[in-house]
């Protein structure tokens, strides 16, 4: 399968499961209607592609040149609210389209970066930026403190799922199968995180097991 196809492939497949992850996520959370879902829906699929794109001068954005970003994105909102009764009580069903959709992104990022010529470290930082922009976003609107900046290993599944793609890139590993097997990586990290409750490292205060240190003013 040639790489555009690839790309093209994965990057509907995480739209989708990003678009549906964020209309339940938005239904759970605040009283919205059918605009409100579409729209939440949207920004969750697209956000981070278009962050993407725009950082790498490859603009209009795929999501604007290409209308079967945004009919993916409606389909995926579309189907979240009318089936909304049946999922959005289904926290495990949000948690693992989140997951879907944040390995799918960090693979098509970091593998649209290195098409326009980024090095290795860029092309990594550029998959976590797309996988996590749409949902950071999302959850900016909500008035939520986003889920990159405090849930257990969120950024973490998805800078080692595109280095794994970028590492075999650089070993001219390419094609299909590891594009899959990076986000098949990411995703198993993620959902491990999520069973088992693993965090990334924070800092600690003595006498608050869980507290930030953050410093008085002065």
């Amino acid at each position: 399968m040639r790489p555009d196809v690839v790309l093209l492939v994965l990057d509907l497949a995480g739209t989708f499961a990003f678009a549906l992850n964020g209309a339940l996520t938005a239904m759970r959370a605040a009283r919205i209607d059918i605009v409100g879902v579409l729209t939440l829906a949207s920004i969750t699929a697209i956000g981070g592609g278009i962050l993407r794109d725009v950082i790498l001068g490859a603009v209009p954005p795929a999501t604007f040149s290409d209308w079967r970003y945004l009919a993916v994105a409606a389909t995926g909102g579309l189907l979240a609210f009318f089936l909304g009764r049946l999922l959005a009580s289904a926290a495990p069903v949000i948690e693992l389209l989140d997951a879907a959709g944040l390995s799918l992104f960090a693979v098509t990022g970091a593998l649209k970066a290195l098409e326009h010529g980024l090095g290795p470290g860029q092309a990594i930082i550029l998959g976590a930026v797309t996988a996590v922009g749409g949902g950071t976003l999302r959850d900016v609107l909500l008035r939520r403190v986003p889920d990159v900046l405090h849930s257990g290993l969120y950024a973490v599944p998805a800078l080692l799922g595109a280095a794994v793609l970028v590492l075999a890139h650089e070993l001219d590993v390419r094609g299909g199968p590891v594009a899959v097997g990076a986000a098949a990586l990411c995703f198993a990290i993620r959902l491990l995180a999520l069973r088992y409750r693993l965090n990334a490292p924070s800092p600690r205060r003595p006498g608050h097991d869980n507290t930030p240190d953050v410093p008085g003013p002065g």
